[in-house]
């Protein structure tokens, strides 16, 4: 799921990592906001709502919406950058080592809620979810060709209107037939990527409901499965022996 990258992933690779990070990134946004009423995905909701508040004069709130913007853009940029140094140096799991990064801040980011003031510990989760986020996004995007994203769900439904409309069109006989099948896998991934948000956002709400602040341990132990999985299943590759020794 995490190793093959680019043009060398099918859509099975693509569906499997898109529905499970999706689904962990739909659950942690629904619950802090359940919590904090803040999403720290959402950046287009999020520069809205800057421009709203620097055009009302409320500078600070405004300026307030901007430190989780550029969390969010800072969490892209340090996971490129590791990403890139990793395939420099030939490590094919490091897209899985990024992941399991992720999994395992986003638990000590739960811990560090139960260890701080309700009120203080605020800005600290919404700053790290932002960043978490940011850094997942730039890993799926790098190693799916920009094919799948995970909390960009109005791209997503952009993606499905066009992919419905082609649909049409072919059936009408208005485009080739051959095109069906990639225009139907294309839809089936951004369908099943916004599914995946959806149930994702409510069981992510009636877990944090359940246990409290120990949900993010959960998301983070569900990354850490993915990643570890997909080391297990990198490392039975590379000690297959030769067919012709």
């Amino acid at each position: 799921m995490l190793i093959l990258q680019g043009d060398a992933r099918d859509s099975r690779h693509d569906r499997r990592l898109a529905f499970a990070l999706a689904a962990v990134a739909g659950g942690l946004n629904a619950a802090a906001f359940h919590e904090v009423g803040f999403f720290s995905a959402n950046m287009t909701g999020n520069v809205s709502a800057m421009s709203s508040l620097l055009a009302m004069g409320q500078w600070s709130r405004g300026l307030g919406y901007l430190t989780v913007i550029l969390s969010f853009i800072l969490g892209a940029m340090v996971s490129t950058l590791t990403i890139c140094e990793g395939l420099r140096r030939g490590i094919v799991t490091i897209y899985a080592r990024v992941i399991l990064a992720e999994g395992v801040m986003i638990a000590m980011l739960g811990i560090s809620r139960t260890a701080l003031d309700r009120e203080a510990g605020v800005p600290l989760l919404i700053l790290g979810l932002a960043f978490l986020m940011g850094l997942q996004n730039a890993i799926v995007t790098h190693i799916s060709n920009a094919r799948v994203r995970t909390t960009h769900v109005s791209g997503m439904s952009t993606d499905i209107g066009i992919g419905l409309a082609r649909m049409i069109d072919i059936l009408r006989g208005q485009k080739a037939r051959e095109d069906r099948q990639a225009v139907k896998t294309r839809l089936l991934l951004h369908i099943g990527t916004v599914l995946s948000f959806l149930l994702g956002g409510i069981v992510g709400v009636l877990s944090w409901r359940i246990v409290g602040d120990l949900c993010f341990g959960l998301a983070g132990l569900v990354l850490a499965c993915v990643a570890l999985l997909s080391i297990a299943s990198a490392s039975q590759i590379e000690v297959q022996p030769d067919p012709l020794d």
